[in-house]
Formats: C-alpha cells, sequence, structure tokens
C-alpha cells in the first residue's frame, strides 16, 4: 500500500483536471483499445467515460487517497481502482494489453523504474498509451521550467510534477518505440502524446 498523500492537489485537481486535457483528446488518447488495460495514475477517474467498449477490464492505479476515493466513487463496472505506484504496479507480468499514462510520467519518483514496470506488466505486443507535459525545446521556456523544478515551488504545489522531464527521451532509453508521435502545446505547456511499443 502507498501514502502519496496530497489533499490540497486533490481539491485543487477537482477543479483544474477537467481543464488540463480536453474531452476530444481524452477520447482520442483511449481510441481503439481493448481487452485488459492498467492506468497509471488515474486521478480521480476523468478518463473512465472514453475507455471504448472493446476494453474488458482496467486496473486503475492511483497512490494518492482522495483522488482514488473519488474515482472509486465514479467508476464503471469494468473499472478496478486500487492503490499503487507507477515503479509498483500491483499486476502481474505480462497481463496487460495496454498501459495508459496520462498527465502522470511528470511526477513519478523514477521514471526508468515505471517503465520498467509498463514492460514488465504489458503482453507480448501490447502497447503504452500516452498523453504527457513535456520539457521545453526553446532555451526561454526551458530555463522558466527549470526555475520551477529547482526552486521546489512547483513539485510542492502539484504532487510531485516536474516541468523539466523529457519522457520522450525516457521512454526510447527503456526500450519503447514510438508511433503516431505528436507535439503540441496546451495552455503555454509542451506536451507529446502517441503509441509506443516495448522492443524485445
Amino acid at each position: 500500500m502507498s501514502d502519496h498523500r496530497h489533499p490540497l492537489f486533490a481539491r485543487f485537481w477537482a477543479f483544474a483536471g477537467p481543464r488540463a486535457m480536453s474531452k476530444r483528446d481524452r477520447a482520442a488518447l483511449l481510441s481503439g483499445l481493448s481487452g485488459d488495460l492498467v492506468e497509471v495514475g488515474a486521478g480521480d477517474g476523468l478518463n473512465f467515460p472514453f475507455y471504448p467498449p472493446d476494453v474488458a477490464s482496467v486496473t486503475a492505479v492511483e497512490p494518492e487517497p482522495s483522488l482514488r476515493a473519488r474515482a472509486a466513487a465514479g467508476a464503471p463496472p469494468q473499472v478496478r481502482v486500487v492503490d499503487g505506484t507507477a515503479e509498483h504496479l500491483p499486476v502481474a507480468d505480462a497481463s496487460a494489453d495496454a498501459v495508459v499514462a496520462c498527465l502522470v510520467l511528470c511526477s513519478v519518483a523514477d521514471q526508468d523504474a515505471a517503465l520498467a514496470e509498463v514492460a514488465r506488466v504489458l503482453k507480448p505486443g501490447g502497447v503504452l498509451r500516452f498523453y504527457e507535459h513535456v520539457v521545453a525545446e526553446n532555451r526561454a521556456g526551458r530555463s522558466a521550467q527549470q526555475v520551477l523544478d529547482r526552486t521546489g515551488l512547483w513539485p510542492t504545489l502539484a504532487a510531485g510534477c516536474h516541468l523539466t522531464r523529457d519522457t520522450r527521451a525516457a521512454m526510447v532509453r527503456n526500450g519503447f518505440a514510438l508511433a503516431d508521435e505528436r507535439r503540441f502545446s496546451v495552455g503555454g505547456l509542451p506536451h507529446i502524446a502517441g503509441t509506443a511499443t516495448r522492443q524485445l
């Protein structure tokens, strides 16, 4: 069991979460998925209404107690909300047809460990669907992100989120090949989204 309590952030997310990502982007992230899925850092369950009918089950992993309780209260029958962290997913080896990471890899304690867990739980041929904000490519944006991270202000307010994470590089470093990748901006913050497969 985990103990990752961020009550102020949980209250803030009730307001900010629906604005952090559009319904259209959530539907696009989950489009075409089927079988047994794992969602890493499910928050309060904002993705749940957008899982396609062919999804048989979702193990939604969320360490923050308040967010997890809200997610469980609104979860549809095929979604099981559980305590856990990205670095220690409470899921069997090679049991997931897909893993969903949505605005979460910025805040995990160890990206390499989290991505190793994603690889562990994926079935052969399974996919990682991701939607993440990342470090800016331009110097001015990157410098501003570094200041917020180094002061500790942003990570403290945003439940461990780090603006300077190079999540794309981390996925490649951990043996994932990216497909259908797109880079875009939301509120001035750079994001990436797409599908990744583990290269054996």
